[in-house]
Formats: structure tokens, C-alpha cells, sequence
């Protein structure tokens, strides 16, 4: 198996970067439009467990607007062979000092495009010589 081919690179980073830019405008549509529309899709969220799209899109409905925005670091997108991937980033929001946000993504290429069908966000405290 080939892992990171570089254009499912780039488009998996592009699809990445689509979520990121949905996430902190609060772009619910293109949210939703990114995770996998299956009841086996799974989002893990820093006070929530989310199981199916349809819990996803409801939390994204009801979720504020505010404190969204955030800096990512140490973004990893790794490919394995055309159709896989993995996302991991680390990110810091000014409404939560002293703490880093730790995300992951796992995406898979359908006849739609790149969606997502896993995901974890967690926050831990900022550990000592984190960038």
C-alpha cells in the first residue's frame, strides 16, 4: 500500500482545510456536508459522544457561535493508498489558556468525496515545552 501520495495529499488537505475554515465561521451546512451522512459515523467532542450524523448535525446546530476561533499546530494529514486517511492537529483557543486541544479525523474517500467518519476533540492542560 502506498502511503502519502501526493496528490490524495493534497486533496485530503484541501478537504481538511475546508473543514477548518467551516469550523471556526461556524458554517454548520458544509459541516454537516463533511461527516460521512451514517449512522456509524462517530464524533467524540470534548463534552459530548456522538453517535450517527444526525446527533452530529444536531450538536452542530445547537452549538454557540462564539469562541470558535483557534490556532492550529503540528498538523499531520497521512494517506494510506487513495481512499484512507488520518488527520491530527493540535490547537489553541484564547478562551482556554494554559490548555491545548488535541483533534483527530479519520476520512474516507466515497462517490461524494472525501468525508469524515471518525473524529475525536479533547483539551488537556498544556504540558510543559508544548509548542
Amino acid at each position: 500500500m502506498d502511503i502519502d501520495i501526493s496528490d490524495v495529499v493534497a486533496e485530503v488537505t484541501a478537504a481538511f482545510e475546508r473543514y477548518e475554515q467551516a469550523l471556526v465561521c461556524n458554517d454548520v451546512a458544509t459541516l454537516d456536508a463533511l461527516f460521512h451522512v451514517d449512522a456509524r459515523t462517530i464524533r467524540y467532542g470534548a463534552g459530548e459522544n456522538l453517535h450517527g450524523h444526525e446527533e452530529i448535525a444536531a450538536f452542530r446546530q445547537a452549538r454557540s457561535p462564539k469562541g470558535l476561533a483557534r490556532t492550529l499546530a503540528r498538523t499531520v494529514i497521512t494517506t494510506y493508498g487513495r481512499d484512507f486517511a488520518v488527520a491530527s492537529t493540535l490547537f489553541r483557543r484564547d478562551s482556554s489558556p494554559g490548555r491545548i486541544g488535541r483533534q483527530m479525523q479519520t476520512w474516507v474517500r466515497f462517490a461524494t468525496g472525501w468525508r469524515i467518519v471518525a473524529a475525536h476533540v479533547s483539551m488537556i492542560d498544556m504540558p510543559p515545552g508544548a509548542p
